[in-house]
């Protein structure tokens, strides 16, 4: 790897182009006709590829590639890009993350971008949410923000130890791993007045940020489900656990590893709330 971390790019300028990364795809993604989605299945049932997210990946890379190509990319969709002469820093793309709320027209999705340096350390994310209305954002080190349709707002995660606090979280397409997992709903929840399942981890986390949700928790996730919101959890002040997964350009972990490891937000009250 060519890049000297050192003399990087600021996290400032990696956030705009990460903006208009995201930007791109969810353009793509508030194009939505149901006419046009071009459904199938990767595998398990339940876990969907439309057009749509083949079509906003496209257009997120091409955002990428055109302002420095020599960046890796890593996409859910697309695959590993590694350049020649690769500067290290890399890419983490979900172009479409709560593709079944889009097919079915629920307005939980988003296309989330992040970027991490040559240590893996991460810099910037974005979620943009188009039918919220809604981009959140972070670098490191400079706070969370949301704009929504216009209005900049700083986040600062939900308020400890407020009545009534609500647990997000999600489960497995497996139908054996979510029966175990609903079979542990019941001790994730103590201390919850209730619970929300709404299909998007990126947004989950940016929910955290924003104070709209207390806590959450999920096993089973992909890298590029929690890179930009985990991120924006960060920078708004939450306790963020990220699980310690083997990279994409390794290989990326195995069903068994991934199942294992959980991805959590929340106010630091919650820092041991969640299994290991």
């Amino acid at each position: 790897m060519s890049a000297d971390p050192a003399s990087g790019p600021e996290p400032g300028a990696l956030l705009e182009l990460a903006r208009a990364a995201a930007a791109a795809g969810a353009a793509v993604l508030a194009g939505r006709n149901a006419a046009e989605l071009g459904v199938s299945n990767k595998g398990d049932a339940g876990d969907w590829v439309t057009a749509f997210d083949l079509a906003a990946e496209k257009a997120v890379r091409a955002v990428l590639i055109a302002a420095r190509p020599q960046d890796i990319i890593t996409g859910e969709e697309g695959g590993t890009v590694l350049p020649d002469d690769a500067s290290g820093y890399r890419w983490s793309v979900d172009p479409l993350d709560g593709t079944t709320n889009f097919i079915r027209n629920i307005v939980y999705y988003g296309t989330s971008v992040a970027v991490a340096d040559p240590e893996g350390v991460w810099l910037a994310g974005v979620v943009h949410a188009p039918a919220l209305g809604r981009s959140y954002y972070a670098s490191r080190g400079h706070g969370a923000w949301l704009d929504e349709n216009g209005r900049q707002t700083q986040l600062f995660g939900p308020v400890p130890g407020r009545s009534g606090q609500i647990l997000a979280t999600g489960f497995n397409y497996d139908a054996g791993v979510r029966a175990e997992q609903a079979g542990g709903l019941g001790s994730l929840m103590e201390g919850f007045a209730d619970v929300r399942r709404l299909g998007s981890a990126a947004l989950d986390l940016c929910l955290v940020a924003d104070g709209t949700i207390d806590a959450f928790g999920e096993r089973g996730l992909n890298e590029h489900d929690f890179a930009a919101g985990a991120l924006i959890a960060e920078e708004a002040g939450c306790w963020v656990r990220r699980p310690r997964l083997t990279s994409p350009l390794a290989g990326g972990p195995s069903d068994e590893e991934r199942l294992a490891a959980w991805t959590c937000a929340g106010s630091l009250e919650f820092s041991g709330k969640f299994p290991l």
